[in-house]
Formats: C-alpha cells, sequence, structure tokens
C-alpha cells in the first residue's frame, strides 16, 4: 500500500542520501550587496529622484540646504558607482543625448534616427532613445533619461512644441533642442524647414498643372506644422483666386488610418476635387489605396500628392509627388547643434539658442499630372 513517496525508500537509499551534508559541503553561497540606486538615496533623503539627479548632475537650482542632504545620503548609502560614471562623462568630451519621442510615423523617426547616430557616431557622442505617451508618459521618460545621465535631449514633433517638455528637462539642467518645430521658440535651439513655404510650393506646383479643385487633408491639430502647411496651401489658393470649398478640407492626424477616413470623407462629397494634397506622406498614400479601391485611376483622373518624402512616398504605387524635407540631415544638425551647446556649457559659456533653417525640395513624381479635361 502506498502511504507517500518517503515510505518507499529504502532504509539503505535514505542512509545514502546523508552522507553529502556530513562530507562538509558549502552552504549556498549568500546573496551580494544590493546595488544602490538614484531612487534608494531619493528614498534615503527623503526626496524626489529628479532632485537627487540634480544633485549628482551638479544643476544650480538647488538649494545649498537641500544638496547637504542628499550628498549626505549618497555617502551613508556609499553611492558609488553612479557619481564616479558622472565625474567620468563630465571629464571627457562625450555628451549623453536623449531623443524623446511620440511621433507615430516610425518612417518620420527612423530618417531623424538615421542621421543622428550616424552624427552622434562623428562627434563619440551617446544617442538615447526614450518613447512616450501623454503628460504621464513624458514625466517617467524624462526620468529614465536623467536616471541615464543625459546632458541634452532632442525634442522631434510633437513634443517639440510642449512648453511643458522644455520647461521639465531645463529644470534638471537638461539642455534641449527642438527639432522640426514650424515655430520655434526664440530661446529655444531648432532645426526646421519652411513649412509654410513647401506647401506654397506644392499648391503652386498643382496650380500650373492645371488643377483648380484641390483638396487639402490637415495633420494633427497638436503639430506646429499642420497650421502652417494649410496656412501655405490657402495663401497659394488665394493668390491664384480660387475658392477652398470647405467639404475639400478633411482633418487626419498625420496617420495612415487617418488619412483612409479623410480620403473616403473627400470622395463622398457631391462633386470630387482633381487634386488631393496631404499634409504628410503616409495619409497621402492611404488617399492613393482608397483611390484605387474605388477605381479611380492616378494620375489621369485624380493627382495625389503629399508631404516629408518619407520612405513610404517611393514604396507605393504610383511613387508619390511630394516635398522633401531632409530630415535625416535635420537628425545629423540636431546632433551637431545640440553636443556643440552642451560642450560650450561644460566648459562655463552660456550658449545664444541657434536656429537652424534647412532648405526643401519638390519632388515631382507619378502620382501627379494635369488636370483632366
Amino acid at each position: 500500500m502506498n502511504n507517500g513517496g518517503a515510505s518507499l525508500k529504502s532504509p539503505r537509499k535514505a542512509k545514502a542520501a546523508q552522507p553529502s551534508s556530513a562530507r562538509g559541503s558549502s552552504p549556498p553561497p549568500r546573496p551580494g550587496p544590493k546595488t544602490i540606486t538614484i531612487h534608494d538615496v531619493a528614498r534615503h533623503a527623503g526626496v524626489g529622484s529628479m532632485t537627487v539627479s540634480r544633485v549628482i548632475r551638479g544643476a544650480g537650482n538647488v538649494s545649498a540646504a537641500m544638496r547637504e542632504k542628499v550628498e549626505a545620503s549618497v555617502r551613508a548609502l556609499n553611492y558609488q558607482v553612479n557619481v564616479a560614471a558622472r565625474a567620468t562623462r563630465s571629464r571627457s568630451a562625450a555628451a549623453r543625448v536623449g531623443v524623446l519621442y511620440s511621433n507615430p510615423s516610425a518612417s518620420y523617426l527612423s530618417e531623424i534616427m538615421v542621421g543622428g547616430l550616424e552624427q552622434s557616431s562623428r562627434l563619440a557622442s551617446h544617442l538615447i532613445l526614450e518613447r512616450c505617451e501623454g503628460l504621464a508618459g513624458q514625466k517617467q521618460a524624462v526620468k529614465r533619461l536623467l536616471a541615464a545621465g543625459v546632458d541634452g535631449v532632442i525634442l522631434p514633433p510633437p513634443l517639440c512644441d510642449s512648453r511643458q517638455t522644455i520647461n521639465m528637462l531645463r529644470a534638471e539642467g537638461v539642455t534641449v533642442l527642438a527639432l522640426a518645430t514650424a515655430r520655434p521658440m526664440i530661446d529655444v535651439s531648432s532645426v526646421r524647414i519652411d513649412d509654410f513655404e513647401g506647401a506654397l510650393a506644392m499648391t503652386r506646383h498643382l496650380i500650373a498643372l492645371g488643377h483648380r479643385d484641390i483638396a487639402f487633408i490637415k495633420g494633427d491639430p497638436q503639430h506646429t506644422p499642420t497650421e502652417l502647411r494649410y496656412e501655405g496651401f490657402l495663401a497659394g489658393m488665394s493668390e491664384a483666386g480660387l475658392t477652398v470649398r470647405p467639404e475639400w478640407v478633411a482633418q487626419g492626424l498625420f496617420t495612415y488610418r487617418s488619412g483612409l477616413a479623410a480620403a473616403e470623407k473627400l470622395f463622398e462629397a457631391r462633386l470630387r476635387p482633381s487634386a488631393i494634397f496631404a499634409s504628410n506622406d503616409d495619409m497621402a498614400a492611404a488617399a492613393l489605396a482608397v483611390a484605387h479601391g474605388r477605381q479611380i485611376a492616378v494620375p489621369r483622373d485624380l493627382t495625389i500628392c503629399g508631404f516629408d518624402d518619407t520612405a513610404v512616398a517611393t514604396t507605393v504605387w504610383p511613387e508619390v509627388t511630394t516635398i522633401h524635407q531632409p530630415i535625416a540631415e535635420m537628425g545629423r544638425a540636431a546632433v551637431r547643434l545640440i553636443v556643440e551647446e552642451i560642450r560650450t556649457r561644460k566648459t562655463g559659456g552660456d550658449p545664444a539658442p541657434v536656429h537652424h533653417l534647412l532648405p526643401f525640395t519638390l519632388m515631382d513624381r507619378a502620382s501627379s499630372g494635369p488636370a483632366p479635361p
């Protein structure tokens, strides 16, 4: 009868199982000492992690009493590794640059990173990528970047226009650069193109092809380029004496899915436009897909154009006429400028903000053609 696993063992086997301890085998090793983190220091000092980061980074906006309190906790907990790492970074020319993004366009972000990583390698600096969503996400991402010891942060759209995010970073003594903002702030360095002039050039191009019935798909209202691209379109229509029909203006969000919904809305209007100008290439590609689904020939029956010249513009058929924004070069310029600013600050300088404007190019491809008769 089975009374349990232990009762099935023979006395010989049970006895054989004992000698291992009798031979004096060593006990299992004790776990090593816990690695002290910035959060441990914060709890010990009774302050926030960002305050500890400011003290460790040497930021000036910390009271003497608070600094002494944090430094006492650093000594008490023997927080040597992080302090030593920070000292090594400050002595070297290498800068640690974060890229904080929430842009939904993967192709746009990848172009920025291609240029940014190339320039970062040339300058022997380090690039750290962090994604965030919403205000709570921004705060957590900023904390992670600060814990990583960044000296500066590049903000692509739409965070490039967020004064709250910029102030949050600056409060920690971090250098900030706005990338692809349409309305640069006077006190923040920026890299951009002229979105108004780019949209105006595309509108003039369509009018030169004979188009008079031109629709427009707007981008995300949170992005400043959205506003200027629409203003450029309106200016081009106005100078040609053309009317913009309200039903031919559709709201998008710079995403492919929003472009599908916007294009469907335009095609459901009583009169169909002869051309659609989308505020970016993802939405232009979506409009092209809707046109294919409705058996509308592009560009024979309908011209479609976009903005940015991301990879999607040349991976759809027909390839999309668009405004080339030199995104990779903008990424290179952003890293170069922010590293220069970081190094100037490290040597005690107070650099003035730099606003770098790059040229755009109209790429005339197969998706645009003369207005149908």
